[in-house]
């Protein structure tokens, strides 16, 4: 017999939104104590070496594309250059944001608020909506990042490979901010310690890309938006194909991270890129790892996962069919499937939640 479609409300604020999962209830992969201490250390340099090759090839290649302006030069200078800048800089404020890549705390703080900047993000918003996103990872009316709502919408990946749906988002977000308007959802998890914060960053920030607007106009040239402001959209494709092999159509109320998270490997330029959030699962059960550990962290635990992905294609591959089926049928999702002598999944059920069997 068919199951009815159950369709969810995923607002923080509607039906199905309500107390998620305690601390104690998520599944962790077990690691001894001594070698997770070692896993955890944070280390500047390692940190320094990754973040200043990136803001490196970003400023080189935004100079090849002032040098090539005004030639067909241009074109393929403006897709490296954005890479950097677009997909690079979205990677980098959520690693900051943890504050595991350094360890002094004013180089997290440094790099988080420009790689914030650089990706149109509010950095106080954001730092607690992700705070969010750990604590009930894929937990309906609980976690404000679910990227792909049952039933998805292909064609809203397909046009946010430009940015154009979250980027349009984000510009609405930094208007209401600046005027101190929040919704009903932000103010969920948005602390009123830091409201003022997010209220005045967000005013900076509209204020600086009205100034690059205000040049490229006076200037009579797209040069100054396709250096900032631009590459925000055109440069951030990379890093939304492989953010998307993150959760999209795996299982939603789960306290396990294995079951609602994928471990994709790929080539090192994309790792770089993507600042190893490939190794999602792992990031999730111990997100206080910094990313230049988490291939350690896979080797760790891989004996207690699912197998990881061979690449972005065989990620896509699973992931496509199941969110086209999700189009009718909101119940199903991907069951990932564990070792012979991995630990099952824990068997927890939020009260007052009614759940697709």
């Amino acid at each position: 017999m068919e199951r009815e479609p159950i369709f969810r409300d995923y607002s923080l604020t509607g039906k199905d939104s309500g107390p998620g999962f305690t601390p104690g209830e998520w599944y962790s992969s077990p690691i001894p104590r001594k070698r997770m201490k070692q896993l955890m250390r944070r280390s500047d340099r390692k940190g320094l070496i990754n973040n200043a090759l990136w803001i490196g090839l970003t400023i080189a290649t935004g100079c090849l594309l002032v040098l090539a302006w005004g030639s067909w030069w241009a074109l393929p200078a403006a897709l490296v250059y954005g890479v950097f800048y677009g997909s690079g800089a979205d990677s980098r404020w959520h690693e900051c944001g943890h504050g595991t890549v350094f360890k002094t705390r004013w180089l997290n703080n440094i790099f988080y608020h420009l790689a914030s900047f650089m990706s149109l993000k509010n950095p106080y918003l954001w730092r607690w909506s992700h705070t969010r996103h750990h604590t009930d990872t894929i937990i309906v009316g609980r976690d404000p990042e679910i990227a792909f709502p049952r039933p998805p919408s292909l064609w809203g990946m397909f046009i946010n490979l430009l940015y154009i749906r979250a980027g349009l988002k984000e510009f609405d977000r930094m208007a209401r901010l600046a005027f101190g308007i929040m919704t009903e959802d932000e103010k969920q998890f948005l602390i009123e310690a830091e409201r003022p914060r997010a209220f005045w960053t967000s005013r900076v920030q509209l204020a600086i890309h009205a100034s690059i607007v205000g040049l490229s106009i006076a200037t009579q040239s797209w040069l100054p938006m396709m250096l900032v402001g631009l590459p925000s959209f055109y440069g951030s494709w990379l890093h939304h194909v492989l953010a998307a092999t993150q959760h999209a159509g795996l299982a939603e109320d789960i306290p396990d991270h294995r079951m609602n998270s994928r471990t994709v490997l790929m080539n090192p330029f994309f790792r770089f890129i993507y600042s190893n959030m490939n190794y999602h699962v792992e990031h999730h059960m111990y997100p206080m790892v910094p990313f230049y550990s988490l291939p350690e962290l896979h080797e760790e635990i891989r004996d207690d996962c699912p197998p990881a992905y061979t690449s972005v294609l065989a990620a896509y591959q699973e992931m496509i069919p199941a969110m086209i089926r999700q189009q009718k049928d909101p119940n199903h999702y991907v069951r990932r499937p564990l070792p012979q002598y991995a630990n099952p999944t824990p068997h927890y059920v939020r009260p007052n939640i009614v759940f697709a069997s």
